[in-house]
């Protein structure tokens, strides 16, 4: 149920088609008292009534009117009123110390081709590195989210590999760690003035995902332990891994990057609304 006296931070918002061929939006609240999850329906005609930045996630809004559906277990919104916008991500000033200390972990790299490697892509598509997001729904799903999550694993990887009894190649691990979600510049698009994240419409025309993405310029660039390391990192095949760390010997630095990458996921701020607090 809901009530229209509560507060409710946005969680998770997306658009689809129904089958009579219109739009009907998908909307997620948490009730900011009992942390409890709401689902909600907008059909389109409520939809159009909306400016689209209300829906941006970590968003407080309050339910002004609505029908509550025993049956779906869900909330038809037909009113809803914004009560304080999120930020749209971290702002310029932390977008610069966190690439800066993007760029020490690149000069970390001691092997010069793999360091040249890495640095030219940065090179090349800092700019917009520095203001996507990590993933649309799931974690550090705002402007500059990408860099975030990016450095926490870099930082990581650091803190951890001088305890590992075993050999690890760090250049491998840095190099890693900076490029393992590095096609998600071209898998999404993020929305500067609502916050609002979508999929490149063409990315998987040429691309399966960010990983193969990845795994395919680190490859042919002659860097197989990268290519395999960020190949593994969602770790099983149902999860979109290409190598499933199911199989028998594999390199641990491998099982290195996915856990680390799946830290800085699950702990990582999730949305704007952690960044204020």
């Amino acid at each position: 149920m809901f009530n229209t006296e509560d507060t409710y931070e946005v969680v998770i918002f997306s658009i689809g088609d129904t089958k009579a061929g219109t739009k009907m939006g998908k909307l997620q609240l948490r009730n900011t008292v009992d942390d409890t999850l709401l689902n909600c329906i907008l059909w389109e005609e409520t939809l159009n009534r909306f400016d689209s930045k209300i829906f941006r996630t970590g968003n407080l809004v309050r339910i002004v009117s609505a029908t509550f559906n025993e049956k779906f277990n869900n909330c038809l919104i037909s009113a809803l009123e914004l009560l304080k916008e999120s930020k749209l991500g971290i702002d310029q000033a932390e977008i610069e110390k966190y690439y800066a200390k993007l760029q020490s972990y690149i000069a970390k790299i001691k092997d010069e081709k793999l360091r040249n490697f890495v640095a030219d892509l940065f090179n090349k598509y800092g700019e917009k590195f520095k203001i996507m997001p990590a993933a649309k729904l799931m974690h550090h799903n705002y402007i500059g989210g990408l860099l975030v999550h990016t450095v926490e694993c870099a930082e990581f990887a650091e803190h951890n590999m001088s305890k590992f009894a075993c050999k690890v190649h760090e250049d491998e691990v840095y190099a890693a760690c900076l490029l393992h979600d590095f096609g998600k510049i071209f898998e999404y698009t993020i929305d500067t003035e609502t916050g609002l994240i979508d999929y490149a419409p063409n990315f998987r025309e040429e691309w399966i995902s960010h990983s193969q993405y990845g795994f395919s310029i680190c490859m042919t660039a002659g860097f197989k332990l990268v290519a395999k390391m960020i190949a593994a990192h969602h770790g099983r095949a149902e999860w979109s891994a290409i190598i499933d760390l199911n199989q028998k010997d594999l390199e641990p630095e491998l099982f290195m990057l996915h856990f680390i990458d799946n830290l800085s996921a699950k702990f990582g701020k999730i949305s704007t609304r952690m960044l204020e607090g």
